[in-house]
C-alpha cells in the first residue's frame, strides 16, 4: 500500500494505512476486500482493493476497485489481469452487477491493461469536496 501511495505521490501515515487494512479485514462483507498477489519467494507483489456500494441507476450492488497496484519488478507477469479477474469474481460472489474503477488521465500503462481486459471507458467527470475540517 505504501508503494501505491508513493506512486501517486501521496503520504498517508502508516497508522492510517493500517487502519484502512484492518477495517477491510474486520468487515469484508460490508466494507470491502483487499486481494494480494504473492510470490512464494519474494512475498507480496501487488494488490487490489474492492469497496462495496450501491448504484441507484442500476438498483443493484456494485464493486468499486479503488486500488490496483503491481510492483514494478512484477509488471509483465499478468498480475494486473489476474487481480482484476479476482475482483470481478468477488463481485459475482456478492451479487454485484459490475466492477468499476478510475485511473489517472496520464496513467497510460494502466489504461492499456484495462483495454486488454475488455473494460469499457466511461464518460464521467469526478468531483470531490473535503469533509474533514483542517486544523490551523
Amino acid at each position: 500500500m505504501r508503494a501505491y501511495c508513493d506512486f501517486y505521490k501521496v503520504a498517508p501515515s502508516d497508522e492510517a494505512l493500517l487502519a484502512l487494512f484492518e477495517a477491510l479485514a474486520d468487515d469484508p462483507v460490508n466494507e470491502g476486500l483487499q486481494l494480494i498477489a504473492r510470490d512464494e519467494q519474494s512475498g507480496p507483489l501487488g494488490f487490489a482493493t474492492i469497496y462495496w456500494t450501491w448504484s441507484t441507476t442500476r438498483a443493484a450492488r456494485v464493486g468499486v476497485m479503488n486500488d490496483l497496484f503491481v510492483a514494478p519488478e512484477a509488471r509483465g507477469l499478468h498480475l494486473g489481469e489476474r487481480l482484476i479477474e479476482a475482483c470481478t469474481e468477488e463481485c459475482r460472489k456478492r451479487g454485484a452487477v459490475s466492477l468499476g474503477w478510475q485511473t489517472a488521465l496520464d496513467n497510460e500503462t494502466a489504461q492499456r491493461l484495462y483495454d486488454r481486459v475488455g473494460a469499457v471507458k466511461e464518460r464521467w467527470l469526478d468531483y470531490s469536496l473535503p469533509a474533514a475540517r483542517r486544523s490551523g
